[in-house]
């Protein structure tokens, strides 16, 4: 009988550790956007970063343009100066925080002290037990992150790409999250028009941003493998 209960335990504890280990994020989780005329070649893919009126002299934007450069550079472009680019690229992006309301349960000991298990964090038989009693509402912030590229020919003007990222979570800083975003966006690179399509790229568990936002300053390094997975 004593072997029955230690065998139960032991089967509810390996089974608590199951789900509280698959609940860990792995991936960052990306949805893209593209809309495309894309016609151009190796040899000239030549561009310059493109800004509004109310972009300049921003420092935050020279971050981003820095991180989405380095992604540029892996399909073959080279920044150059405006008057010799033959693409003109224009970031556009932000981030909005929402409340979230889940349902969790509220557990109990069935069997108080002095029984073992009582008051032993995680153990299946004391107050954190398989037996919810009730369920409370929690409120979590959640933020959604969101980056736009658009490239047009310097020449014509015309649009010949255009790309929105956007991701969920909750990381509250926005700066962390654009290494997810920008190497999403050029996933697959170039998309045909109208495509959508879900991108995962393992989570960075150090710095919670891929390693080109670990270099001095913020700047960005040149890019490994991305490791990126597209989801149909």
């Amino acid at each position: 009988m004593k072997s029955d209960r230690w065998t139960r335990r032991a089967a509810l504890l390996l089974g608590m550790l199951t789900v509280l280990l698959s609940g860990c994020t792995t991936y960052v989780t990306t949805q893209v956007t593209a809309f495309s005329d894309w016609t151009g070649s190796d040899a000239t893919r030549t561009y310059a970063f493109t800004r509004t009126p109310d972009q300049q002299n921003n420092l935050e934007l020279s971050t981003y343009e820095r991180i989405v450069g380095n992604e540029l550079a892996t399909h073959a472009f080279r920044q150059v100066d405006t008057s010799q680019a033959r693409y003109l690229v224009g970031l556009s992006y932000g981030i909005r925080s929402d409340m979230v309301t889940v349902a969790e349960p509220v557990y109990y000991n069935p069997w108080p002290s002095p029984y073992w298990g009582w008051g032993r964090p995680f153990d299946p038989w004391g107050p954190w037990g398989p037996f919810p009693s009730a369920y409370v509402n929690q409120s979590y912030p959640v933020f959604t992150h969101l980056l736009g590229i658009r490239i047009t020919e310097r020449a014509s003007g015309k649009e010949v790409y255009n790309v929105t990222a956007r991701n969920s979570g909750g990381e509250s800083s926005l700066v962390r999250a654009m290494p997810y975003l920008a190497r999403s966006a050029f996933s697959n690179f170039p998309l045909g028009n109208g495509v959508v399509h879900t991108v995962k790229i393992p989570l960075d568990k150090n710095s919670g941003a891929p390693n080109e936002m670990a270099a001095s300053g913020g700047a960005a390094a040149p890019a490994a493998a991305s490791g990126a997975k597209v989801v149909q």
